[in-house]
């Protein structure tokens, strides 16, 4: 297989990169996380206006409250997944070395950040 753009993160003891791998990793798993932090809120304002509207239509209090708590309940997941993803992209940011001192939390900086990260280093031999 023919790699056209290779990068490289983190640095072992002798000055070798830990990890070397084709941009489109890094690339595809941004994008992945960036896909779930945009499409969380539109799902769950999708659901929750079906629930309401459905426990609205349906007029028997039993239906309301019950749709509202289905509300809540995907709302604090929402809330859960979306703060997951925010706390683990600012603790790696937080605890990657840049440059030289570059280890393996640099190279979970470039799968979580993408190629845009400062610790993803063209390759080359």
């Amino acid at each position: 297989m023919f790699i056209l753009d290779t990068i490289s993160c983190g640095f072992n003891a002798n000055g070798d990169p830990l990890l070397v791998m084709d941009s489109m990793i890094p690339n595809l798993i941004s994008t992945i996380i960036n896909i779930i932090k945009i499409a969380v809120p539109i799902l769950l304002v999708i659901f929750g206006m079906l629930d309401l509207g459905k426990a609205v239509m349906a007029q028997k209090e039993d239906e309301i409250k019950k749709g509202q708590q289905t509300f809540v309940k995907r709302l604090i997941a929402a809330v859960i997944v979306f703060l997951v993803i925010f706390v683990v992209q600012i603790v790696i940011g937080l605890v990657a070395p840049r440059g030289e001192n570059a280890d393996v939390w640099s190279c979970f900086d470039c799968l979580i950040n993408g190629t845009t990260s400062n610790n993803c280093e063209p390759y080359s031999d």
